[in-house]
């Protein structure tokens, strides 16, 4: 028998949390290519995770995902996790939903989506970065969990 990995993309653009996933207790789960982060991150703002470094490492994580929906028999949809308080979660996940929506259109996008909450607050852009993604999030899926910190 074949060894079973989960068809699970991990991506952030900045290196520190996907390296612990690479090195880590769970680093044989995973192949290296599903493991895709970039050398600065969003700084907590959604134009800079959307527009500029989230569109340099976009196209790389659709060829990622489109490797792995070619080795599925009837892919039915993709599940998204993401927060969006940051500029990546936010940003980038934007995007994503987005190319997914142009590239995948009749394949079922559920989204399981966390929004800051004031109480435990790491930015005070939180809400900026939140009501910009959110458009995305209504256009682009067709169920959205959404769940605060």
């Amino acid at each position: 028998a074949g060894k079973h990995v989960p068809r699970a993309i991990f991506v952030d653009l900045e290196p520190t949390v996907i390296d612990e996933v690479r090195t880590g207790a769970y680093r044989q789960l995973f192949h290296p290519e599903q493991l895709i982060s970039g050398k600065e991150d969003a700084a907590n703002n959604f134009a800079r995770g959307h527009y500029t470094i989230g569109k340099e490492i976009v196209d790389l994580c659709l060829d990622r995902i489109r490797k792995l929906a070619d080795n599925c028999t009837g892919l039915q949809g993709f599940l998204v996790f993401n927060a969006v308080g940051g500029g990546t979660g936010s940003g980038l996940g934007s995007l994503l939903l987005e190319r997914l929506s142009v590239d995948y259109g009749k394949k079922s996008k559920l989204g399981f989506t966390v929004y800051p909450s004031p109480q435990v607050s790491t930015s005070v852009v939180e809400p900026y970065n939140s009501v910009l993604s959110t458009h995305s999030l209504l256009e682009h899926t067709d169920v959205a969990v959404l769940l605060d910190n």
